[in-house]
């Protein structure tokens, strides 16, 4: 962390900062502290405070001590308690901030530009400091306001947060009406600063705004008062050192970010991210249950009168999708409270059974296929339980993978027998490569790139537009299957004899090996799920499921309850706490929270977990 203190410094000195009680005529900004020597509305900066009887001065504090007194000092100003902060910094001997930096505060919230501009030269010599954050390199296009993190002379600095203060005088002026002397802003003093020529650009286009709603905008800005200047003033705060200018709501940053780390460490957390303070308890540590989780069986299904192969939830995850030894695909519907599913339809005929199911990006179809010795391929219209087309190119065809193309309308379909088709909904080949022994296939968001993993222990990438291909991931051992996470930057592997496998796409690198999973030569599917797709689940030939975190490679769950072979695990990709498992036991285990948590138990197992 940055030492942002004051150590070094004459506390209590004049021209330190120092609060007057009651509260500011403007709403407090958080950056520091607001200050004026007419009125009592912020800190002074004339003179110290006066030494009050009964406040004992306290010895030297360290420079962490002084770091925390001005982020709460901070803090309570910015919810208006002006006296407390006035008391805590005159016992610590501490100071809010830099006296130029609270003269150069009040002359920008006050909207006196020149002045400011003044100010400036003061801050010259602050801006050396090595703990300075100097943001000083536009980003492309936008505002021109936000920044990158980068070292740069002070002069260079000055001139920039000078660019930030023209631009917003610019502005209310043309706001006010006074289109003279905006046009002279531009001309006389923004131009001549040679500083962002795309931005000024934009600018000098607000002359031809009509009045000032179109104004405010086009440029996308609040508007003359203290929301536009506040905004400002974060902005240029971030040119200054912390030891002369605290950063914005400092303290609120600090612990927000706590809270996120508890959360990147919780290895049950499976809930949306909230980033509002306001919803959790900075009391106690954050730490999740594992009776939250879906850990434990809510149901189980035993329509199915063989083994089950497959289980796949629609992308809406109001639908589950199996498939059997038994020929027949059956379609669940998942009730949005209960998470309870009922059998919605049985789709039968496939007689070779149900090994694999695609879901048609918009949930309207459904492609079947079977085992290695199926040559045919069912594409079903969910919605009325009708066969839409039964495609087989050869009975010496072997097609047991498919995937969608994004767009909905295409879908690509192989097999180990050398079959690599691309074909339309009603069956017709539009493209084929030829001597490619596809296991597993998925396609890539772009709509050109097909995954494939092949015969050769490898997942090449296959552009059927170009007819290009190139290796991606290259194994030791068969790829029985994988898929892909859902930003298409990870690949889940189940590989053979060795267990799971995560790789990144992008770096074409082995990021991690799971634990635990019993993986020989019989295909097994795994999946990313839970929220933002923190966790992977897969089954296992020792009858199991096996939940990881992804960043962990020791399953946080060994689910129990199978009595054979788990082929299959499916995740809710819009309920993170449903989990579906198919099994060659002939049945379909939902999984979910426990369904009851007793409150003493709960507290309990949180009390396991952190010790």
């Amino acid at each position: 962390m940055q030492t942002n203190g004051a150590a070094g410094e004459e506390p209590a000195a004049s021209g330190s900062l120092s609060a007057h009680n009651g509260e500011s005529s403007e709403p407090a900004h958080s950056n520091g502290v607001i200050s004026s020597s007419n009125n009592n509305n912020g800190l002074s900066s004339s003179s110290a405070p006066a030494e009050q009887p009964g406040v004992k001065k306290k010895k030297r504090l360290s420079q962490s001590d002084e770091d925390v007194i001005r982020l709460i000092g901070q803090h309570l100003h910015g919810l208006g308690l002006n006296q407390t902060v006035e008391l805590l910094m005159q016992e610590s001997g501490c100071r809010l901030e830099h006296p130029s930096a609270t003269k150069f505060r009040n002359h920008v919230m006050e909207g006196e530009w020149d002045k400011a501009e003044n100010d400036l030269n003061e801050l010259k010599s602050l801006v050396h400091s090595p703990h300075a954050v100097l943001a000083c390199r536009p980003s492309s296009g936008g505002s021109g306001s936000e920044h990158s993190p980068v070292s740069c002379p002070t002069a260079d600095v000055i001139r920039r947060m000078k660019f930030l203060l023209l631009q917003q005088k610019y502005l209310e002026y043309l706001e006010d009406g006074k289109v003279l002397e905006a046009l002279q802003v531009l001309r006389c003093e923004l131009t001549p600063l040679k500083y962002n020529t795309e931005r000024i650009h934009v600018l000098s286009g607000y002359l031809m705004c009509s009045h000032a709603d179109d104004l405010r905008a086009k440029a996308e800005w609040e508007g003359k008062g203290t929301a536009s200047r506040s905004k400002l003033l974060d902005k240029l705060q971030t040119y200054l050192p912390p030891s002369v200018m605290l950063p914005p709501r400092r303290l609120q940053t600090l612990l927000r970010q706590a809270v996120e780390l508890q959360r990147d460490r919780c290895l049950y957390h499976n809930t949306k991210l909230d980033n509002n303070l306001d919803s959790v308890s900075l009391l106690i540590d954050h730490v999740c249950s594992r009776k939250q989780f879906p850990c434990f069986t809510q149901q189980v299904l035993t329509e199915h009168c063989n083994e089950v192969w497959f289980c796949k939830f629609s992308n809406d995850g109001t639908k589950l999708a199996t498939g059997s030894k038994d020929t027949t695909v059956i379609i669940w519907q998942v009730d949005p409270d209960t998470h309870q599913l009922k059998l919605l339809k049985t789709l039968e005929g496939h007689a070779y059974g149900v090994s694999y199911l695609a879901w048609s990006p918009d949930d309207n179809y459904l492609i079947a296929c079977g085992p290695d010795d199926c040559s045919e391929l069912w594409l079903w219209n969910v919605q009325t339980g009708e066969l839409r087309t039964k495609m087989s190119q050869s009975h010496e065809d072997s097609l047991t993978s498919v995937a969608w193309n994004p767009d909905g309308k295409r879908f690509v379909t192989g097999g180990q027998r050398g079959q690599f088709y691309q074909c339309d909904l009603d069956g017709n080949l539009l493209d084929s490569w030829e001597g490619v022994r596809v296991q597993c296939l998925w396609c890539l968001s772009d709509g050109k790139t097909v995954l494939a993993s092949d015969t050769h222990q490898r997942i090449r990438g296959y552009n059927f537009e170009d007819l290009t291909d190139r290796n991606i991931v290259q194994e030791d051992h068969p790829i029985m299957s994988f898929t892909i996470s859902r930003n298409g930057r990870l690949a889940l592997l189940n590989v053979a004899t060795q267990g799971v496998h995560l790789w990144d796409l992008q770096d074409r690198v082995l990021v991690r090996k799971y634990q635990g999973v019993t993986q020989g030569f019989y295909t097994i599917h795994s999946c990313f799920g839970g929220h933002n797709e923190d966790f992977i689940a897969s089954g296992s030939e020792d009858h199991k499921v096996y939940v990881w975190h992804k960043k962990s490679e020791l399953p946080i769950a060994e689910l129990t309850g199978h009595t054979r072979t788990v082929n299959c695990v499916s995740w809710n990709p819009q309920i993170p706490s449903l989990m579906a498992s198919a099994s060659d036991d002939g049945t379909v285990r939902i999984w979910g929270p426990a369904p009851y948590v007793d409150n003493q138990e709960f507290e309990e197992e949180c009390s396991s977990m952190d010790s």
